[in-house]
Order: structure tokens, then C-alpha cells, then sequence
């Protein structure tokens, strides 16, 4: 599954936000992350949040594009319909 994320780093939380769309209607999931872009630490931080919010291992989630910019994607290893059926659990109770 390819998953397109926007973080905002230096939250005072860690947290998935809900769903955002863009002026395009294109989505990306909304993260805050207490972690400081600097030497990766917000990568990893994203990373260890959506590993263990979809339930999967942390090698599972690996980062394909973005490891710059606040816009990212994620590809995350599993079967399709159960991590759909946890995004979609984690978005819900976020609205």
C-alpha cells in the first residue's frame, strides 16, 4: 500500500490527525510529530507511529519519497484490505 503523509514537525504531540485534501482533491493523511526534522528523527518518528497505528512491524513501513519535505510517501507492507480497514478505523475516529 503507498499511503501519501503531510507532518508537521515539532507538535506537542504525536499524532495522526485525520484526512486532508488538497485544492487538486488529491488526500494525504495528516501527522504531528513531537520529533525535530534534524538526522531523520521525524522520519523515524512517522515511521514508528504509523507502524505501530496500523499494526504492523516498524520494517514493514518504509519511506519512499519525501525525506526533506513535510509532504511524504509511505510504502507499508501487509495485506491491502486489513491496513485499508485500520486507516479507515483511525481516520473515523478522528472526525
Amino acid at each position: 500500500m503507498k499511503l501519501a503523509v503531510r507532518v508537521t514537525p515539532r507538535a506537542g504531540r504525536d499524532a495522526i490527525e485525520g484526512i486532508a485534501r488538497g485544492d487538486d482533491d488529491r488526500g494525504w493523511l495528516m501527522v504531528k510529530l513531537c520529533a525535530a526534522p534534524s538526522d531523520g528523527a521525524a522520519n523515524e518518528a512517522l515511521v514508528r507511529l504509523l507502524a505501530k497505528a496500523l499494526g504492523v512491524a516498524r520494517r514493514d513501513v518504509t519511506l519512499a519519497s519525501g525525506a526533506t519535505s513535510r509532504l511524504k510517501r509511505l510504502d507499508i507492507r501487509g495485506d491491502p484490505a486489513r491496513l485499508a480497514a485500520a486507516l479507515e478505523t483511525i481516520v473515523r475516529d478522528k472526525a
